[in-house]
């Protein structure tokens, strides 16, 4: 029983439950599924947010380009298909068919080199991962063994993020330009489009994040978890012991990045597109917001903060057009200044420790109860107070109430 206990506490493990219990049971059975897909396209970014929650609340690195890793992951996953949705005889209007729409367009005869990894599902899924996470690496190679972190590499990433988005728009017969990637339909001659297709997709997002959940927490109780914590707190004193600290930043760096791809990949797949607009450094920012309304240090709070701003963008938008923007940076700046620790810390520093206290009390209560049964083993149960004062009288004798 203390096994299990200590399991439960360790890996947070109620939490984590009662959010898949949210995720699986309560919001299916609730929304239709045009709020379930939205709900579907919010868990895309909590990849990215949970992320943050490592390299940011753990690692001490705060990254303003978490939208590049998310838009490479989905533009690798777009590319795929797109290839699909432009076969022969769906573009024989076309020039030259066979080719994506947009290299038509732009007078382009033969599918470029980049394109021909993606047309293969397996090595589309391998590369999601692996574009965003090569690009970490050489980001964070590059800075940290140079010891460049705080609010330089900050801005660096703002600049990559910046440079990204450039190169997308700029390159437009071969990434689709400002307008993206778009008409997206079938995966495998699957239609995504269907309600079928969109239940399954947001069961799928729903299994990926709770896995990655589930691998980060794993990591943080580890041994690299301890000494990531005190990178972050006394970065000076854990090089002074023989480590290598920029091994550890660069480490958890590229696990952000490949988790951002995933949540990109999922993007495409259930909204059927992907653009520039989620690679610049507006969106990197929202995506730190995230993190940081959920609570920089938990997991599962990260993916709480996501829903949170999604859901109040989408509400606010539609309720008050004119004036979406003005709530929501008073949510923000509201939720910042009111719980510094986001919302779980409103849980670790408000609601655990009163129910610990109130379970504390009844402890004590049973206790001394016990304890007085102990003492007088022979006395009476007392009565309860209502039926000592609702109790008959004799007849002849006044009225108890009198």
């Amino acid at each position: 029983m203390n096994t299990i206990k200590s399991l439960v506490n360790r890996y947070q493990l109620a939490s984590l439950l009662l959010l898949v219990l949210l995720l699986a049971v309560v919001l299916p059975l609730t929304l239709d599924i045009f709020r379930l897909n939205l709900v579907g396209k919010y868990l895309t970014y909590a990849f990215v947010a949970v992320g943050l929650v490592m390299v940011w609340g753990y690692g001490g690195v705060l990254s303003l380009g978490q939208g590049v890793f998310f838009g490479l992951g989905g533009y690798a996953m777009a590319m795929f298909l797109k290839l699909e949705a432009s076969d022969p005889e769906t573009t024989k209007i076309q020039s030259t068919p066979g080719i994506p729409d947009f290299m038509d367009w732009n007078q382009i005869t033969q599918l470029p080199l980049m394109w021909l990894p993606f047309k293969s599902l397996t090595l589309t899924l391998i590369l999601v991962v692996a574009v965003p996470m090569l690009l970490a690496w050489i980001i964070s190679y590059a800075m940290f063994k140079r010891r460049v972190g705080g609010v330089y590499f900050a801005i660096i990433t703002q600049a990559v993020a910046l440079i990204v988005t450039v190169l997308i728009i700029g390159q437009q017969g071969y990434t689709g330009g400002v307008n993206g990637m778009t008409d997206l339909k079938t995966m495998l001659g699957w239609d995504t489009r269907t309600d079928g297709a969109k239940y399954i997709l947001y069961y799928v997002c729903v299994a990926l994040l709770i896995a990655s959940i589930v691998l980060c927490r794993w990591i943080q109780t580890s041994k690299l978890g301890t000494l990531l914590l005190a990178m972050r707190d006394k970065e000076d004193r854990v090089r002074f012991s023989g480590y290598d600290v920029s091994n550890f930043k660069v480490f958890t760096f590229c696990l952000a990045a490949g988790l951002s791809g995933i949540g990109g990949a999922l993007f495409s797949l259930q909204v059927g597109f992907m653009s520039p607009s989620f690679v610049g450094i507006v969106p990197s920012i929202e995506m730190v917001i995230y993190a940081a309304v959920g609570g920089r240090m938990s997991l599962v709070g990260a993916v709480y903060g996501t829903l949170l701003v999604n859901a109040g963008k989408t509400l606010f938008s539609e309720s008050f057009p004119d004036l979406w923007l003005f709530l929501m940076a008073g949510l923000f700046i509201g939720v910042t200044m009111a719980f510094p620790m986001g919302l779980a810390g409103v849980w670790e520093d408000k609601v655990r420790p009163w129910w610990l206290r109130r379970q504390a009390d009844r402890k004590a209560n049973a206790e001394r109860l016990a304890a007085a049964h102990a003492a007088y083993p022979e006395a009476p149960p007392l009565p309860e107070p209502a039926a000592a004062y609702d109790a008959p009288l004799p007849d002849g004798v006044g009225s108890q109430r009198a």
